[in-house]
């Protein structure tokens, strides 16, 4: 099994930033792309940022200029940059891995439990 364990949510006035973290345990080989999605109150869950094994970055129109998405393959790491933070970006905020475990040797999405941002003056 694989555990995905967020840190770094929490309140923060328009403007300010934070950086959120995402390491990933447990019977690993190789994950392939980690991301974050954000599910804000009354809405669908949408993907804001993704990262390839290579480093090949995904970004959200909405968050473009703003957040950055990085990761550290030594440490099964993915980590979320966010700038300029507005209101609307207040949500959960969920790390994502699509893990390819060692035994057996299968290939899964896993999800973290969700970490809180919240935007507010």
């Amino acid at each position: 099994q694989v555990q995905l364990v967020e840190s770094g949510g929490g309140l923060v006035q328009p403007g300010g930033s934070l950086r959120l973290s995402c390491a990933a345990s447990g019977s690993i080989f190789t994950i392939y792309v980690m991301g974050w999605y954000r599910q804000a109150p009354g809405k669908q869950r949408e993907l804001v940022a993704r990262i390839s094994l290579g480093g090949t970055i995904n970004l959200s129109d909405s968050v473009k200029g703003r957040f950055t998405n990085s990761r550290d393959n030594a440490k099964n790491t993915v980590y979320l940059q966010m700038n300029s933070l507005k209101p609307e970006d207040t949500a959960v905020y969920y790390c994502s891995a699509d893990v390819l475990s060692n035994f057996p040797r299968t290939r899964n999405d896993y999800w973290g439990q969700g970490t809180q941002v919240t935007v507010s003056s």
